[in-house]
């Protein structure tokens, strides 16, 4: 499998084509998961073009502080061609709506892969997500909010589910709380997030925290972090894994040694070797 979660190289620097389209794979680009919905909830499908059974499906959420990014930049592509499914989704962004404006997107995106999962041959009994930093932030809030009504939105297929089967957490923040420093400014990432001053809104900071809404009915986690991160703090993941363990899930943290806020450290073949046999053992042997 291919995570491309590095920082940029050097000038110069040679690396592999990391997001390039597997051979055998085809893509549906700009799919609207909300009919006449913002320019924003779309998602692109890459589907092999042969498969013998339904395809279980893994989808990118990508980061970027909830201000910036987009499902172009999808590091998982390499999926595709190793028998899955993969959804790459946008999402509203802080500067178009609030909190909760993306973990609704994001639920309805995956509602709506259930929706048509007869159309693209998918398995709607085995959706996993992944996402890095503010998008570590969203599968960690579809992991943990299942089945939390007031965060579904009113968009789009409530008759389907929007629980996951699995997900990987890259660095995302948990707790918005126990962030501090300038994570508390109120022109913070976090503060545009939910609308106001994190230091002003705590009722608002425990709403969009994946920590409040812990519970036995989990699905598994494989959390990534570097101990070394000085943008989501190490301690974010760690005290994390602790209450879903607490809570008897299936839960484990990769500690990336020395590593920062992404980087080449995430990318070793034992990670990724890590991440591939997770989403085979949840997706694909159960």
């Amino acid at each position: 499998m291919a995570l491309a979660l590095g920082a940029s190289l050097p000038s110069g620097a040679q690396q592999p084509n990391r997001r390039a389209l597997p051979e055998g794979v085809t893509v549906q680009k700009d799919l609207s998961y909300v009919l006449g919905g913002h320019e924003r909830q779309k998602l692109d499908l890459y589907l092999p073009k042969e498969a013998d059974k339904p395809l279980p499906v893994i989808v990118w959420i990508h980061g970027g502080g909830w201000q910036a990014g987009s499902k172009e930049n999808n590091p998982i592509l390499a999926y595709a061609g190793k028998g899955y499914a993969v959804a790459s989704i946008n999402y509203r962004l802080s500067q178009h709506a609030v909190f909760p404006a993306q973990i609704e997107d994001c639920k309805t995106a995956i509602r709506w892969l259930r929706a048509h999962a007869k159309t693209y041959n998918l398995n709607p009994n085995k959706i996993g997500v992944a996402g890095s930093s503010a998008g570590g932030h969203l599968v960690s809030l579809l992991g943990t909010a299942g089945e939390i009504k007031e965060l579904e939105g009113k968009a789009g297929n409530l008759d389907q589910s929007s629980q996951v089967q699995c997900v990987v957490d890259l660095y995302g923040p948990t707790d918005f709380s126990t962030m501090g420093g300038s994570h508390n400014e109120p022109n913070s990432p976090e503060s545009r997030l939910i609308g106001g001053p994190v230091t002003e809104n705590k009722d608002k900071v425990l709403r969009a925290s994946p920590l409040t809404y812990i519970s036995t009915k989990c699905p598994p986690f494989l959390i990534l972090h570097g101990d070394k991160d000085k943008v989501v703090a190490y301690a974010q993941s760690v005290v994390f894994l602790e209450a879903l363990k607490k809570a008897g899930i299936d839960a484990s943290l990769i500690t990336v040694k020395e590593g920062g806020h992404g980087g080449p450290g995430f990318t070793t073949g034992e990670n990724e070797k890590q991440i591939e046999l997770f989403f085979e053992k949840h997706l694909k042997n159960n």
